[in-house]
């Protein structure tokens, strides 16, 4: 199992082409340096109205299948 550790920041302008589905997925840069893309589906439960803005754990199985994501903090 691996945990990836990421901030994300995003205004709800710029997340309205992934809430609409137009843009399918959303690339981060793990506090580590990964890159990892996810559907932006996933982030769609923490999406506020004034966007989405905070530090995310995604735990990935030994076949780096999506197991959880989930928000650690809410930045302001």
């Amino acid at each position: 199992m691996d945990e990836v550790r990421f901030t994300l920041s995003l205004s709800a302008e710029e997340f309205h082409p992934y809430y609409q589905g137009v843009a399918k997925m959303v690339r981060v840069r793990a506090h580590d340096g990964r890159t990892v893309d996810l559907p932006a589906t996933r982030f769609r439960p923490f999406v506020t109205r004034h966007g989405i803005h905070g530090e995310f754990v995604l735990r990935l199985d030994d076949s780096h299948r999506v197991i959880e994501l989930r928000q650690l903090r809410t930045l302001s």
